[in-house]
């Protein structure tokens, strides 16, 4: 779900908010209320300000975190210096899980883009325990960890074999798939990237990522600004 909207009402309590954004979130629909109770009350809301870190490499890996609003990228640096993005988090997605599977220091950072963050962050150590106790979770997290494994070796195979064009070319399609709306007979996608995210996350450079852009915007094949990407025809984008 792209658009979590994350509000408490004035009469609202925080455990009511917390109950409610977990009915929504897919990880936990197996869980049942005791467990769901149980997990509330480890979570600690948290709001972070839009390009703020919500942490660090090399920082304890001692906590997970629970995404309500906003967006945040997840990534590293080479030994250049230059920034990779491995992942992109939207609402209602774990990240920071690694710590689950025997991380002590945190080998990536997350940093929100460009709009303030609300997450929930719950202990390791707690979260671990609920594990323990509800075979269902604990498969469901071991699936997602396959999944984050899977699209590190789609990404990779990306690398080996298709050139920065078409890596661009893929990114966006992959984007509006996931998290673009119709609109008429075109795709709209909102965003939070700059061409040096795109560029960082397709393993490009910025110039690349503009050339591409607007050579697919000579042809008729997108329309975009400043957060928005707009594409005439999926089937025509290639």
């Amino acid at each position: 779900m792209d658009n979590y909207l994350f509000k408490e009402k004035s009469n609202q309590t925080g455990t009511d908010a917390k109950s409610t954004f977990l009915a929504q979130f897919p990880l936990f629909s197996t869980l049942s209320g005791r467990d769901r109770e149980r997990l509330a009350d480890m979570m600690e809301l948290k709001i972070k300000p839009r390009y703020s870190f919500i942490y660090l490499t090399d920082e304890p890996s001692d906590h997970l975190y629970f995404l309500a609003k906003g967006a945040v990228k997840i990534g590293t640096h080479s030994t250049d210096g230059k920034e990779v993005i491995k992942n992109l988090i939207h609402p209602l997605a774990i990240f920071g899980e690694l710590g689950l599977i025997g991380e002590k220091n945190r080998q990536e950072f997350a940093q929100a883009l460009k709009e303030d963050v609300h997450l929930y962050a719950v202990k390791v150590d707690d979260f671990k325990s609920l594990m323990r106790h509800n075979f269902d979770l604990c498969n469901k997290v071991m699936m997602s960890f396959g999944d984050r494994l899977m699209k590190a070796e789609s990404k990779l195979e990306s690398l080996i074999f298709k050139d920065a064009r078409t890596r661009i070319i893929d990114f966006i399609k992959d984007s509006v798939n996931k998290r673009g709306r119709r609109v008429g007979y075109e795709m709209l996608l909102k965003h939070s990237l700059t061409h040096q995210d795109i560029a960082n996350i397709t393993c490009t450079s910025r110039q690349t990522v503009t050339l591409v852009l607007n050579e697919l915007k000579k042809s008729d094949l997108i329309y975009f600004n400043r957060g928005k990407i707009l594409v005439r025809d999926m089937g025509k984008l290639v």
